[in-house]
């Protein structure tokens, strides 16, 4: 294990990406924006082609604003080679996923996995070939061997699942994938590699909506896809050829979120957990889910695994639709809207029974979802009260 993979994940939080050669001695490294590079000469230009990877060659390629921010995100992940960076989370999981399969392939993909990433398995990946087959996030023991016929060339895990929040085994299902030469990838985005480092754990891609906690404003939208050797050059040799790239803005600002992503998520975490306890004891409420707490599917593995929860988690009611969208309406700190990861709380109406096809999801009462902000706790909490006394009335 190297110096910076020995580093405390704080600390590696604050020094990763920063170069001297491209901070140029400042302390963030600086916005370089470029479409044309220009050689020096001839010659200096047939030896970028020869290799258009190994410094300034086009815009497209990127800076170093870039890369510091594609570097950071690769130390977080301990024996990754690399880090890819795209435009959305959804362009990281369909570039990642088109760049380790075929068609003719089977892709397993997990039943709570984020909507968009089952309409591209159901959408794009089906008209060029590639079957999904969809499996139970709860799969254990001898079940997961069973997963896997000749035609799979990877599995993907959402881990917790961003609408049912179920907490999967995951170093069994990577090490179970790694046994049979299948790709393993995982959407890490609710736990980011500071409270799970999924690469550690045996996965060979850790995907992030970097648009999410890694910048932690809600103004950006970014994708990155970080990965063991081997696979990590064929992501990004086909984000390459898909044209993907990301801007020099987009990348300094998910990098100066990166640097203070420890104590947000610290702040997130604990006021999550206050706020989903008092839920709990809430005559409205039917269940709460959150993955640090008793009785939400996958909990032990969320004791074992993981280094702390973040900010996002769910709850049924007793009720109708009628009293679930008079209930969100009465809040006062929570905006509507989606998305998550942000300062600011939101309130989200979900569904997700209607698209679950390999398990029912059966929910005592409608659901909504929560992403807890920075704001302070007991105003949410005096938020929620009387938005649920305004919906018994």
């Amino acid at each position: 294990m190297s110096d910076k993979d020995m580093k405390g994940p704080a600390t590696r939080l604050v020094e990763a990406g920063r170069r001297k050669d491209w901070t140029r001695g400042i302390v963030n490294p600086p916005v370089w924006r470029a479409s044309t590079i220009l050689f020096d000469d001839v010659a200096a230009l047939r030896d970028g082609v020869k290799h258009p990877d190994d410094g300034l060659y086009y815009g497209r390629r990127g800076t170093p604003t870039q890369w510091a921010l594609a570097d950071a995100l690769t130390a977080l992940e301990p024996g990754a080679a690399g880090t890819t960076l795209h435009p959305s989370g959804v362009a990281a999981i369909t570039t990642a996923l088109l760049a380790v399969l075929e068609p003719g392939d089977e892709l397993l993909m997990v039943d709570s996995a984020y909507e968009p990433t089952r309409a591209f398995c159901n959408g794009l990946l089906r008209k060029i070939g590639v079957t999904t087959r969809y499996y139970d996030p709860l799969v254990t023991g001898d079940a997961i061997d069973a997963l896997f016929d000749e035609r799979t060339r990877a599995i993907f895990m959402e881990s917790p699942g961003s609408l049912t929040f179920e907490v999967q085994d995951v170093p069994a299902i990577a090490r179970a994938a790694r046994a049979r030469g299948v790709v393993s990838l995982i959407d890490n985005t609710w736990a980011t590699p500071l409270l799970f480092p999924a690469i550690a754990h045996g996965v060979d891609v850790s995907i992030l909506a970097c648009t999410k906690y890694i910048a932690g404003h809600s103004d950006v939208m970014l994708g990155s896809a970080t990965a063991v050797p081997g696979v990590f050059e064929k992501i990004r040799k086909m984000g390459q050829g898909l044209g993907h790239c990301v801007s020099a803005d987009d990348a300094f600002l998910a990098s100066r979120g990166l640097r203070t992503m420890g104590v947000r998520l610290k702040a997130h975490e604990t006021a999550a957990l206050e706020i989903a306890r008092w839920l709990e004891a809430q005559p409205l409420v039917a269940k709460v889910l959150h993955p640090a707490l008793p009785g939400t599917p996958g909990h032990a593995y969320f004791k074992r695994d993981f280094t702390g929860a973040a900010g996002l988690f769910a709850f049924a009611i007793h009720g109708d639709d009628a009293a679930r969208v008079r209930l969100i309406d009465s809040l006062d700190h929570f905006g509507i809207g989606f998305s998550w990861g942000g300062f600011e709380s939101l309130a989200l109406p979900i569904d997700p029974e209607r698209i679950r096809t390999a398990t029912r999801w059966v929910s005592p009462g409608p659901m909504i979802r929560l992403q807890i902000g920075l704001e302070d706790p007991a105003d949410l909490i005096a938020d929620l009260a009387q938005a649920f006394e305004g919906t018994a009335q």
